[in-house]
């Protein structure tokens, strides 16, 4: 293990990084100079699999032989600093006791991830989300997308920031792995049919077939939409779409929260696939 240095004062500019991360001004510079802050053991070694620039990663003393192993590759400074250091820095209590910063990978267009080939030979599975604001939900989704093989994530410009900490925390790092476009949804549809392909929005209305009864295409791509967490998919967005799809779900029940309903349908249209 190298010798890394330790850091005692939470003004060293070598924590510049980490300043202020519950401060939602301070955070929006990380997409200004396009790095993201990756916390958590588990997220930090997915980090380092991952492959992505990393601009530097910071340990408490207690974390340093857990992670000796996962960071004997890498070549970013790696710093010692007491939790008070790091929490003093970052703004809260940083109880895991890891934290990087790393480099966003670039966006990709949706022509560019349908031209690439997939698992197995199958059809490509795209997730496609509008509207959706909430970070540990746009995580959750992620972690399921890369669970069940989705081949990329399709945000519309409304949604939150794929790259937000707390969004990869809950992905358990698994967004990383994914490629993420940015479109309006307009345009998704218009690239998917393109492809030869076809889109399923899914909703809550009773009067929709249920996603285990519809036949799903066997050729061509397959873009699974999701609405916002409060007002799920906008009318034009349900009329726009080739297919509309329910999870059947017990009669006295609402919804489904848009993170499990993610998953649900993942799951039936990767065994479908």
């Amino acid at each position: 293990m190298r010798d890394w240095p330790i850091i005692d004062d939470p003004a060293d500019s070598r924590l510049a990084d980490y300043i202020g991360l519950t401060d939602r001004d301070i955070v929006r510079r990380h997409e200004t100079e396009q790095f993201f802050i990756a916390e958590g053991p588990e997220v930090v070694r997915r980090l380092v699999a991952s492959g992505l620039p990393i601009r530097s990663i910071v340990l408490a003393p207690n974390r340093v032989d857990d992670m000796a192993a996962t960071l004997i590759d890498v070549t970013a400074p790696i710093f010692i600093a007491e939790r008070a250091v790091i929490s003093a820095v970052a703004g809260f209590d940083l109880h895991r006791g890891v934290i990087a910063s790393a480099a966003r990978p670039p966006l990709m267009s949706l022509d560019e991830v349908l031209s690439r080939p997939t698992p197995r030979g199958r059809p490509h599975r795209l997730a496609v989300l509008e509207g959706l604001n909430d970070h540990e939900n746009l995580g959750a989704i992620a972690r399921s997308a890369r669970a069940f093989e989705i081949d990329a994530l399709v945000l519309d410009p409304t949604c939150a920031d794929p790259y937000y900490r707390r969004t990869i925390r809950v992905s358990m790092g698994e967004i990383l792995f994914l490629p993420i476009v940015r479109s309006t949804i307009a345009d998704v549809l218009a690239a998917v049919r393109r492809h030869g392909g076809s889109s399923l929005a899914l909703t809550p209305d009773r009067s929709a077939p249920t996603l285990t009864d519809i036949r799903l295409p066997s050729d061509g791509p397959l873009a699974l939409v999701l609405g916002s967490e409060g007002f799920g998919l906008d009318t034009t967005t349900l009329g726009a779409c080739d297919s509309r799809a329910r999870i059947p779900i017990a009669d006295d029940v609402d919804s489904l929260n848009v993170g499990h309903a993610a998953a649900v349908a993942f799951a039936l249209t990767h065994r479908l696939a």
